[in-house]
C-alpha cells in the first residue's frame, strides 16, 4: 500500500514541506484551475510536477505525483448534451498528456451537479475536535426552503418535513446562508463552482433522467476513453457517490457494490476500475466494505481510507466524519483485505501490485483550527489518520 496525500496545489495551506514531514510517499492532486471540458496541457502538468518536487527552500522534496484526482467529467458528458463529444475528446487528449508525464492512475466521479455534499464543515464532537457532517434534516431544509426545488416535498415523509420546518424556522439568517454555502460551494476539489440559480438550472436539465439513463451515459463515456487508457498503460477509477444515496431528485449510480459491478462488467477492461472510498460507501449500512475489497479487488486502483459515524440505521441518514479507526467501518478488516489483494497481485506478477491510498479527510485538531486548510483536509488530523493506518498496515504485515 503506497502512502499518498491529497494536495490542492500551491495555494493549499498544507504545504509540500508539511506533506514530506508527515511521511507520505506521493501526492494526489489535480489542475483545479483548468476549466472543465478543456485539455490539460503538457506545460500545466509539468508545472504541477515541478511544484510537487520542490520544497519551500528550493531543495528536492522527494515526492512524486502519483494519482490524478480528479480529471473532471463535465455535466455535458453526464447529460450527453451540448459540446459533450468535444469534452470527451479533450478528456482523451488530457490522458495522453498525463501519460507522457508518467501519470498512470486517474480518479474521476460521475455525480450529477454536486461532487459531494455536507451541511456542516465544523461539527464539534465529544473530544472537542471538529469535522464535516451531513445532517439529513438540515439538507432537507436547504432543499425545501433555500433552494425551493420543484417536487422536493415528494422526497421527504411527513414526519421529516415537520422536523425540517421546525429546524428551519429556528435558524438564524446567518445559519441559513452558511447552510447554502456549505452545500453548494463550500467543499474543496469540486469540478465546478455553482450559484443557487446554476443548481436550479442544472436540476431542470436533469429533470426526468433516471439511473439507467445516467449509467448508460457513464458506460458510453468509458467505452470512449478506456481503450485509450489501456493502450497508454493507465488505470481509470471511479469514485463513489458521496453521500451514496439520491439527493435533489438526481440519480445516483455508484453507491453500492451492485452499481460498480454493472459498470465493471459493461466495460470489462482492467483499465476501467474502482476508487474504493470507505467513507463514502461506509455511509450506507448495507455496504460491506471488507467484502467489496475482496470481490472487486482485481479492479481497485486507488483507495480513500476514512471513516464515518452513521447516526441512524437508515440507508439515507445523517453521518459525520469519524477518526480513521473509529466510526462504523472495520478499518482493520479493510486493510487486511487490501493486503491480501496485493499478495494476489504480487503472485500474478502485476506491475500495479502496490495500491495507492490516502488518509481521506480528518478531524481538525490542535493547530488545525488556526491553519484554516481546506475543509476536511487538515494537516494534523490527516497526519494522525495516516499514522493510525500505517500502524495497522505494519502490524498486519508482520503477522
Amino acid at each position: 500500500m503506497r502512502q499518498t496525500w491529497r494536495w490542492f496545489g500551491p495555494a493549499d495551506q498544507v504545504s509540500i514541506d508539511d506533506v514530506r514531514e508527515a511521511g507520505a510517499e506521493g501526492i494526489v492532486t489535480a489542475l483545479h484551475h483548468v476549466p472543465t471540458g478543456t485539455v490539460w496541457t503538457e506545460a500545466e502538468i509539468a508545472e504541477r510536477k515541478r511544484a510537487i518536487a520542490t520544497r519551500t527552500n528550493g531543495r528536492p522534496s522527494g515526492l512524486t505525483w502519483d494519482v490524478v484526482e480528479s480529471l473532471p467529467v463535465s455535466e455535458a458528458i453526464k447529460m450527453q448534451s451540448g459540446d459533450w463529444q468535444a469534452h470527451v475528446d479533450a478528456w482523451r487528449e488530457s490522458l495522453r498528456n498525463l501519460a507522457a508525464a508518467g501519470l498512470e492512475t486517474i480518479c474521476y466521479n460521475f455525480m450529477p451537479v454536486l461532487d459531494w455534499t455536507r451541511t456542516d464543515l465544523a461539527h464539534e464532537v465529544a473530544s472537542g475536535a471538529t469535522c464535516m457532517r451531513f445532517d439529513l434534516v438540515d439538507f432537507a431544509a436547504f432543499d425545501l426552503y433555500v433552494l425551493e426545488r420543484d417536487g422536493a416535498g415528494d422526497d421527504y415523509d411527513a414526519a421529516l418535513q415537520a422536523e425540517t420546518k421546525a429546524r428551519f424556522d429556528a435558524m438564524s439568517e446567518a445559519r441559513r446562508m452558511a447552510l447554502a454555502t456549505n452545500v453548494v460551494f463550500g467543499l474543496p476539489g469540486a469540478a465546478e463552482n455553482f450559484s443557487l440559480q446554476d443548481v436550479k438550472a442544472l436540476l431542470a436539465d436533469y429533470a426526468g433522467m433516471g439511473a439507467d439513463t445516467l449509467r448508460g451515459h457513464l458506460i458510453a463515456f468509458l467505452e470512449a476513453v478506456t481503450p485509450l487508457a489501456e493502450e497508454l498503460g493507465m488505470r481509470l477509477c471511479c469514485h463513489p457517490d458521496d453521500p451514496p444515496f439520491p439527493l435533489l431528485g438526481l440519480p445516483r449510480i455508484m453507491s453500492t457494490e451492485a452499481d460498480y459491478r454493472q459498470v465493471l462488467d459493461a466495460v470489462p477492461s482492467r483499465a476501467n476500475g474502482v476508487t474504493l472510498c470507505t467513507g463514502s460507501l461506509g455511509a450506507r449500512p448495507d455496504n460491506d466494505l471488507p467484502g467489496m475489497v475482496e470481490r472487486l479487488g482485481d479492479r481497485i486502483h486507488f483507495l480513500h481510507l476514512r471513516n464515518v459515524a452513521r447516526e441512524s440505521d437508515a440507508v439515507r441518514g445523517s453521518f459525520h466524519e469519524a477518526e480513521h479507526l473509529g466510526g462504523d467501518t472495520d478499518m482493520v478488516a479493510v486493510i487486511r483485505a487490501v493486503l491480501a489483494e496485493e499478495d494476489r497481485r504480487r503472485d500474478e506478477g502485476r506491475a500495479d501490485r502496490s495500491i495507492p491510498f490516502r488518509p481521506d479527510h480528518g478531524q481538525d485538531i490542535l493547530d488545525d483550527k488556526r491553519r484554516h486548510a481546506q475543509p476536511g483536509y487538515p494537516a494534523i488530523g490527516r497526519l494522525k489518520g495516516l499514522a493510525e493506518l500505517r500502524g495497522v498496515m505494519t502490524a498486519l504485515s508482520a503477522r
